[in-house]
C-alpha cells in the first residue's frame, strides 16, 4: 500500500531533498518483506526520515523491528537513526537483545490476525486518517 501512498511519497520527497548525498552514500536494502531506504552496510546503520515526530512510538517500532531483521541475518549490533528534519532533530536507537523478543511477539500476534477467519474490529483512531493503509482498514467504512 505504501507504494500508492501520497503521504509516504511526501516523506520521501523531504528525505530526498533534506539529504541529497542520501541516495549515493547509502544502499536501500530488502530482506524479510521489509524495504530499509537507506541503510550504511559499513557502520550498520539505519538511516530512516520522518517528516514529523506525532507517532514516534510507531517509529521507535519500526526501526526496532528493522534492527531485529538485521540482527536475525547475521548483522552484529545494528542501530538506527530517526531522523526529523523538519523539527531539526535526530533520535539514536542502539541494538538492544530485548528487540528479539519484542519482534517475535509482534510477530506472532500478526500470524495469529492473519491466520484467523475473519479480519479483526476496526479500531478507530484519528491517526489512521494519515496512514498509508487507511483504505485497507476502512474499505467498508468509505
Amino acid at each position: 500500500m505504501e507504494h500508492t501512498s501520497e503521504i509516504v511519497a511526501e516523506g520521501k520527497f523531504i528525505a530526498d531533498t533534506t539529504y541529497l548525498d542520501r541516495t549515493r552514500k547509502y544502499t536501500e536494502l530488502a530482506i524479510e518483506g521489509i524495504k530499509i531506504d537507506y541503510y550504511d552496510i559499513k557502520n550498520r546503520v539505519v538511516h530512516e526520515v520522518k517528516k514529523s515526530d506525532k507517532i514516534e512510538q510507531a517509529h521507535l517500532a519500526q526501526v526496532k523491528y528493522y534492527l531485529y531483521i538485521l540482527h536475525k541475518n547475521g548483522i552484529e549490533y545494528p542501530s538506527a537513526i530517526i531522523e526529523y528534519p523538519k523539527l531539526k532533530q535526530r533520535e539514536l536507537i542502539e541494538w538492544n537483545d530485548s528487540y528479539v523478543e519484542t519482534s517475535q511477539k509482534w510477530e506472532l500476534e500478526i500470524e495469529k490476525i492473519v491466520g484467523t477467519e475473519y479480519c479483526p474490529a476496526l479500531i478507530k483512531k484519528n491517526i489512521c486518517k494519515n496512514c498509508s493503509y487507511f483504505e485497507l482498514c476502512y474499505i467498508n467504512e468509505i
